[in-house]
């Protein structure tokens, strides 16, 4: 870690876990220093003008006020040192997280929704597709409105609140929200991105250390926002490979079709009852001729 990033961690920024986030930490490290120089300086300058200004020197307030150019050169310095912050450091970097997505045959794809208070995760099964959602088919069981006749959906993973991604292969997400403005913000990731209703907000990341990271709402959104928590855990390839499996096997499980009805039972689709045919009356055979009695 250079003497720069001690900053970061003295504010109580958590280690950098993905590819893109050293960028960002340089970005960081200079504004806080920056600022951090701002601060004692503007401080010490305060001090300056409660001394030099103090009423027994100057009993008179001059109203022409400084005559010397300093102050106009700091000015000038300043806004011309966050100029190049902004403009050749940040917008450049916004630019190309947001334009330079990884090809999406080799990243992990997910589908994030936020609700009021917790994080779903929404992953392909093993055909690598989506199925089609319908709000109308929101219920406590499929909150998502996952079609049920579609077949792209029936080996589809749905997690609530954890989500597992393997370590050095990017992950794109699709966020959005079911009732209110959420913010995913994943800290050790550095990504954060407004969760809004009606809209799919891409992001994309790549983890370079395995572990568990904490997934928290930046926005206000109600009384249980501050319990609103989730959590990726980044495996080894062997690892995030079986929990793959498991998860798809759940699926499948979940999705099965239902059993047969039971006997007596009416089927699906106004199929006519079937009788049991051990519950069916047997008809008695006829009792065998008697013979005449004698004399008879």
């Amino acid at each position: 870690m250079s003497s720069l990033a001690l900053i970061n961690e003295f504010l109580g920024q958590p280690p950098n876990a993905s590819e893109h986030g050293y960028q960002i930490d340089h970005i960081l490290e200079f504004a806080h220093w920056f600022m951090g120089a701002l601060f004692f300086g503007w401080s010490a300058f305060f001090v300056f003008v409660l001394i030099r200004f103090r009423r027994s020197r100057q009993p008179k307030a001059d109203h022409a006020g400084v005559r010397s150019g300093i102050s106009t050169h700091l000015e000038f310095s300043v806004v011309l040192i966050e100029a190049v912050l902004l403009i050749g450091f940040a917008i450049p970097l916004w630019a190309k997280r947001v334009n330079e997505f990884p090809p999406t045959q080799d990243a992990i794809l997910v589908h994030v929704v936020g609700q009021q208070f917790n994080w779903t995760f929404h992953m392909p099964g093993p055909d690598g597709q989506f199925g089609r959602r319908e709000i109308d088919l929101v219920t406590n069981s499929n909150p998502l409105g996952i079609d049920p006749n579609d077949p792209a959906g029936k080996d589809d993973i749905v997690v609530l609140g954890e989500l597992h991604v393997p370590v050095n292969r990017p992950v794109i997400i699709e966020l959005s929200s079911k009732d209110v403005i959420h913010n995913f913000c994943l800290p050790h990731m550095r990504i954060a991105a407004d969760a809004i209703p009606g809209s799919l907000i891409p992001m994309w990341f790549k983890p370079i250390k395995a572990g568990n990271y904490e997934v928290v709402c930046g926005q206000l959104c109600g009384l249980g926002h501050y319990g609103m928590k989730g959590m990726v855990v980044v495996d080894e390839p062997a690892e995030y490979q079986t929990w793959l499996k498991e998860r798809a096997e759940l699926a499948g499980t979940q999705n099965a079709p239902s059993a047969a009805p039971a006997p007596g039972q009416q089927p699906p689709g106004g199929a006519p009852k079937t009788e049991n045919p051990a519950e069916q009356p047997q008809n008695k055979p006829a009792a065998p001729p008697t013979s005449p009695s004698p004399g008879g």
